[in-house]
């Protein structure tokens, strides 16, 4: 048979019925009987029970003698960790910074917790001629970013002492930064207006890694003449949306959940 670089496109049935009974058990409740799973699937149980057998001797199942039923086994787990450490965070995010760029017309920026900062790590620029500039590898100022507010409200980090002020908005007290944090943890994003720089506004969203943990912030920045309030609340959504969609994507998940 020649090779054609392609995945052959006819399936093994057996194969697939193994997988329906993966799919049931992650569907359902805790643990399953051979029953249960042959009612779910319609496979003909004896047919599920041989499934079960192969399927736990190779560890994608386990077999809870206590109750004679089975659950999934610590085999996926091994595999899906394998997948997510080679998802690279810039690799995985680069097409939804594009999108953002597309949607909103502004500089959108991909930023790493640091040491006490937001670290850039990968950006699309605005086509417009007036545009706020991005750089790799710069650090955003925690207490007067988007980025990081983000990272203050939901990472392991403290700002830097004192709070240093750039402009009239900077928050340069620790009530002040503290009840702001308070606010981004319940509405899930951030947004910084002429904070760090005046005529600077920006808005971000944290990207949560597989353990719940922060793993980056997803942000949008232009000139306050052009990305004003009006324009950051309806640039929202669809931040979050792309956010939401990068974490789905590392097998992420917010914590709690």
């Amino acid at each position: 048979m020649s090779r054609t670089g392609q995945p052959a496109v006819r399936h093994v049935a057996a194969v697939e019925r193994a997988f329906a009974v993966l799919d049931a058990l992650a569907n359902g409740q805790a643990e399953l009987g051979t029953n249960e799973i042959a009612r779910q699937t319609g496979i003909n149980a004896s047919t599920v029970s041989r499934l079960l057998a192969t399927l736990a001797d190779a560890g994608f199942v386990e077999h809870v003698s206590a109750t004679g039923r089975y659950r999934l086994g610590l085999r996926l787990v091994e595999l899906g960790n394998a997948v997510l450490g080679r998802l690279d965070l810039r690799e995985v995010a680069r097409p939804h910074l594009r999108a953002l760029a597309d949607a909103t017309g502004e500089t959108v920026t991909l930023s790493a917790p640091g040491e006490g900062h937001a670290v850039t790590v990968d950006f699309v620029q605005s086509r417009s001629s007036v545009q706020s500039v991005a750089h790799l590898g710069r650090p955003s100022v925690a207490h007067a970013t988007a980025t990081g507010k983000v990272l203050l409200a939901f990472g392991d980090q403290r700002p830097y002492a004192p709070l240093a002020r750039f402009t009239d908005r900077t928050l340069a007290t620790a009530e002040a930064l503290e009840a702001e944090l308070a606010r981004v943890r319940d509405q899930g994003y951030a947004e910084a207006v002429s904070e760090r720089e005046e005529g600077l506004h920006a808005i971000a969203a944290p990207i949560w890694s597989a353990h719940g943990e922060l793993a980056g912030m997803l942000g949008i920045q232009g000139p306050g003449a052009r990305f004003g309030r009006t324009t950051m609340r309806a640039a929202l959504p669809v931040l979050l949306e792309r956010a939401a969609a990068v974490t789905g994507r590392l097998g992420g998940r917010p914590p709690g959940r």
